[in-house]
């Protein structure tokens, strides 16, 4: 997949819209619409985004994100996507009409044979640009237009933000099962105080990357590239009661040295919040009432 962050002339593609935080399986069906039209009519397909969420313009503030930029572009190009354009959006698109995004971005570089979206992308200043409008614009720029409809678990539809609520509420499982992956956190392992080590379970210790949905405080029942983990994510208030939050896994049966390696721990159930026992003997029974959770 070749990714830009400048337009250029690219005609003839199989094009899919949205921002795309998380991946998750709404926005595959999206993708998915724009790669098998490529695919059957032997033509390119492109995902065009935003570097940053348009949010950060106008609220001035960037929401967190489900997934980093580097991880965002690793799951769209599984997809099998030919090229990712991450835009500049406050580059002028964002006082551009509806229309003159249509006609100055999309159909003056790209001349797409289709276009796919989700049921509820607008565009344009005041969001007038929606599925409605594609739809109404596809003889007269000789495209084609598939609109993807909610995509559904039981009665709740899927998307960025009821699942970001779900993670913010430790509700990990169900953000999950929107997702269609574990959400997860990829990071290098770095060297603490050695304090699990004492305590009697080693654990490899990574920053919390601050761009990403901030998880409660709490344990948590994690997998690695190494196996079954329990990992706490918090300040420690038994022990030493840090300022900056930090993400503790101990991988079950393992004693290696991983220090300097990148390790994704994905998340999969939260057990308890975190809390402050009244001694270190206290703090040692429940983690091993923990680990017995995970078995």
């Amino acid at each position: 997949m070749q990714i830009y962050n400048e337009l250029n002339q690219n005609p003839n593609l199989s094009i899919a819209l949205g921002y795309f935080d998380g991946v998750h399986i709404g926005h595959k069906a999206v993708i998915k619409s724009a790669v098998d039209f490529a695919k059957i009519n032997r033509i390119k397909s492109a995902v065009i985004t935003f570097k940053d969420h348009p949010c950060c313009h106008f609220l001035g503030v960037c929401p967190k994100y489900i997934l980093s930029r580097a991880q965002r572009q690793q799951k769209i190009e599984q997809l099998g996507v030919d090229y990712l354009y991450e835009l500049d959006f406050d580059n002028n698109i964002y006082s551009l009409s509806a229309q003159e995004y249509l006609e100055n971005i999309l159909i003056k570089y790209f001349s797409p044979a289709a276009i796919s979206t989700g049921f509820n992308h607008h565009f344009g200043t005041k969001k007038s640009g929606n599925a409605k409008f594609l739809r109404d614009n596809q003889t007269k720029y000789n495209y084609k237009y598939f609109e993807i409809p909610a995509q559904k678990i039981g009665n709740e539809t899927i998307s960025s933000t009821v699942i970001r609520n779900f993670l913010q509420n430790g509700e990990v499982n169900k953000a999950n099962q929107m997702l269609g992956y574990n959400f997860f956190i990829e990071s290098e392992v770095i060297e603490g105080q050695k304090i699990g080590r004492k305590l009697g379970f080693r654990t490899a210790n990574i920053k919390y990357p601050s761009e990403l949905i901030d998880l409660p405080f709490g344990v948590y029942k994690t997998n690695t590239y190494y196996g079954k983990a329990i990992t706490n994510f918090g300040i420690r208030p038994t022990v030493n009661n840090t300022k900056k939050a930090i993400l503790e896994t101990h991988i079950l049966d393992f004693d290696k040295n991983i220090y300097g390696e990148k390790l994704k721990v994905e998340f999969l159930e939260m057990l308890r919040k975190e809390q402050k026992f009244n001694s270190i003997d206290e703090l040692k029974n429940q983690i091993n009432k923990d680990i017995l959770k995970i078995l």
